[in-house]
C-alpha cells in the first residue's frame, strides 16, 4: 500500500519537475519588451519597494536562485542574472518577493528562518536515527520515536515553505504587472512559470508527510 503511494508521489514529482524545466526553458526564449535583465528587474523591484540594503548577486548553477535573509542578498543563477526573458523576469521578481517579505516581517518567512538551524541539525542525523530505530523498534522503540520527531521538523518546514513561496510569487506577479515589466501576453507566461514552480513545493510537502506517516505506522505497529 505505502510503496504504491511512494511510487505514485515519485512519478508525480518527476512530472512536475519536468514541467517546471520545460516551461522555464520555453519562456527563457521569449524576451520582455523593455530589454531589462534579471539583475535590473531585481534591483528595480527592490527599489520600488523601498529596499536599498539588499544586494543582487550572481551564483552558478541552473535554477539555483534564492534569497538569503541572513546576509540580505538576492542570488540569481547566471541564466537569470544576465538574461532578458520572461523566465528571468519571473524568477528575479519571485526572489525579490522574499526580500519584500523579509522587509515587511512576513510571519511565515520568519517562522521558516527560525526553523532552518533546527532542520539543518535534524537532517544531519535523522537518517541514521530512523534506520537504527527501525531495526530496534521492538526492543528500543523510543529511538524510532526520536527519529520521527526529527523527521517531523522537516515535514513542518516543507509545509511552512508553501505559503512563503506562494506569497512571494503573488507579490512578484502584482509588481511585474504594476511596473509594466510584463504585458497582457507575457504576464500569463510568467504566471504559468511561477505556478509550475509552486507545484514542486506542494509535491515535496506531500511526499514528506507521506514518509512521516509511514514511520509513524511502523512505530504504531511494533510488538510491545
Amino acid at each position: 500500500m505505502y510503496w504504491i503511494l511512494f511510487i505514485g508521489i515519485a512519478i508525480i514529482s518527476y512530472i512536475v519537475q519536468h514541467n517546471v524545466q520545460s516551461k522555464f526553458d520555453k519562456y527563457s526564449k521569449i524576451p520582455i519588451a523593455n530589454g531589462m535583465t534579471g539583475r535590473e528587474i531585481a534591483e528595480k523591484m527592490l527599489h520600488d519597494n523601498g529596499i536599498y540594503d539588499v544586494k543582487v548577486t550572481s551564483v552558478g548553477g541552473m535554477l539555483t536562485d534564492h534569497y538569503n535573509p541572513s546576509n540580505k542578498t538576492v542570488n540569481l543563477s547566471e541564466g537569470v542574472y544576465n538574461t532578458c526573458s520572461v523566465s528571468a523576469a519571473a524568477v528575479a521578481a519571485h526572489e525579490c518577493g522574499h526580500a519584500v517579505q523579509h522587509a515587511r516581517a512576513y510571519a511565515p518567512l520568519q517562522l521558516r528562518s527560525a526553523l532552518v538551524p533546527v532542520v539543518q541539525f535534524s537532517s544531519s542525523i535523522v537518517s541514521w536515527v530512523l534506520l537504527a530505530g527501525i531495526f530496534m523498534v521492538n526492543t528500543f522503540p523510543q529511538l524510532l520515536l526520536i527519529g520521527i520527531c526529527l523527521f517531523a521538523m522537516s515535514t513542518l518546514f516543507s509545509f511552512v515553505t508553501l505559503p512563503v513561496e506562494i506569497d512571494a510569487s503573488r507579490r512578484a506577479l502584482v509588481w511585474l504587472n504594476r511596473a509594466g515589466i510584463t504585458n497582457a501576453f507575457n504576464h500569463q507566461q510568467a504566471q504559468s512559470a511561477l505556478k509550475a514552480a509552486a507545484y514542486t513545493y506542494v509535491v515535496a510537502a506531500l511526499s514528506s508527510l507521506a514518509t512521516l506517516v509511514y514511520y509513524i505506522m511502523i512505530y504504531s505497529n511494533r510488538r510491545d
